[in-house]
């Protein structure tokens, strides 16, 4: 059984039900009950036409759902629609399908855990991680955008800036989280990029880029986390760094500063620096006050603070760090920097501690137990 084929194929099936006709929520519903026959049939009889097989067991079983709840006539006029035997067009309808998902019917912000959740394949803890919100207040945000969604038809494409938030969340989750969805991503907006002229595109682009050029060096061998300060730069794929500061630098030329780009402009700094130590830690403060100002974010702030530390002195850092709600996901482990620059080895191993016990993922809670561990030990010799 080809997983990754399945995975592949589920939003254009999706796409081809939602086409003709189906309600969003019914339609994902079909198309998972499709995946599950696969499952089941497809190893003594693989079909010659996957996408076609599933499109058709799809539509099969959504018109079993909806059989008990529609008159006669209407039955019959969804059989009729069903899609005829034979191959399906090899047509890639992902960004299609987001696009259709960013619905003007929804928020943006609705629309976006929507399309993480159907076509992202990212979970409602993933989501609501992403969100900083808890996981069961994003599952009743994903509820009532199905339900808004459930009795309109998808012929009006959401905004671009809604699509783009929804492929930063996932080259986000794809980067450092637990499914690996970065190249996917990069994927997707570069053929966004190649329909759209549009700088923050261009910006989103260049920062993916730029991310994903310094992966190979952000764990080690046995999987624990490698700080940026201690990445070994010879691995980094220099030829990504050069195509995503081409792009920033002619994004940035138009003079249409928005989020992305100002983020890429911060990941280019880090990706010119030969050494960490040579890093011009000035500018990125300043980028990080164009960001702050466009975004209003509070992890921009808390990003903020810890340049702030490596620019004007760790004191300074964590001043700007005090400004900053000590609720939110890793100020602890800032704080914990912040002191061990300052000089207080005491305060950041507690610290250090505390924000193992609060991470978000395992390779995170052990770097940081480690970091706690290696001040101890200090301490004690």
């Amino acid at each position: 059984m080809d997983e990754a084929l399945l995975r592949s194929l589920t939003p254009s099936v999706l796409t081809v039900l939602v086409r003709r006709g189906a309600d969003f929520a019914a339609a994902e519903d079909a198309v998972q009950d499709a995946l599950v026959e696969a499952v089941r049939v497809w190893p003594a009889d693989p079909p010659r036409d996957a996408k076609g097989w599933l499109v058709t067991v799809a539509w099969r079983k959504f018109l079993d759902a909806t059989r008990s709840d529609t008159a006669r006539r209407r039955r019959e006029d969804r059989i009729e629609e069903e899609p005829a035997p034979g191959p399906a067009p090899a047509v890639d309808d992902t960004l299609q399908l987001y696009f259709l998902c960013a619905h003007p019917s929804l928020t943006p912000s609705s629309a976006v855990a929507l399309t993480l959740r159907a076509v992202g394949g990212l979970t409602t803890r993933q989501i609501a991680q992403a969100y900083l919100v808890p996981e069961a207040t994003m599952a009743q945000r994903i509820s009532r955008a199905k339900r808004t969604v459930s009795d309109v038809r998808f012929d009006q494409p959401g905004d671009v800036a809604t699509v783009l938030r929804v492929l930063y969340l996932v080259f986000n989750e794809g980067y450092s989280g637990d499914v690996d969805l970065a190249a996917e991503a990069i994927r997707l907006t570069r053929q966004l990029a190649a329909a759209i002229d549009h700088p923050e595109v261009a910006g989103l682009l260049a920062l993916m880029l730029l991310h994903h050029a310094r992966r190979a060096s952000r764990t080690a061998s046995d999987g624990s986390l490698v700080p940026l300060a201690e990445q070994d730069r010879t691995r980094w794929d220099t030829a990504a760094i050069a195509e995503g500061v081409r792009i920033l630098q002619s994004a940035l030329a138009r003079d249409r500063l928005g989020e992305f780009q100002a983020q890429a402009a911060i990941a280019a700094l880090h990706a010119d620096a030969p050494t960490a130590e040579e890093t011009d830690w000035v500018q990125i403060v300043e980028w990080y006050d164009e960001l702050a100002r466009l975004t209003d974010s509070p992890v921009v702030r808390l990003n903020r603070a810890v340049a702030v530390g490596e620019a004007d002195g760790p004191r300074a850092g964590l001043a700007a760090l005090a400004a900053i709600e000590d609720s939110l996901p890793r100020h602890t482990a800032a704080a914990a920097y912040l002191h061990e620059r300052a000089g207080d080895v005491t305060t950041a191993a507690g610290l250090y501690a505390e924000a193992a016990h609060k991470a978000p993922d395992l390779a995170e809670r052990d770097y940081l137990t480690r970091q706690a561990a290696r001040l101890n030990s200090r301490l004690r010799n």
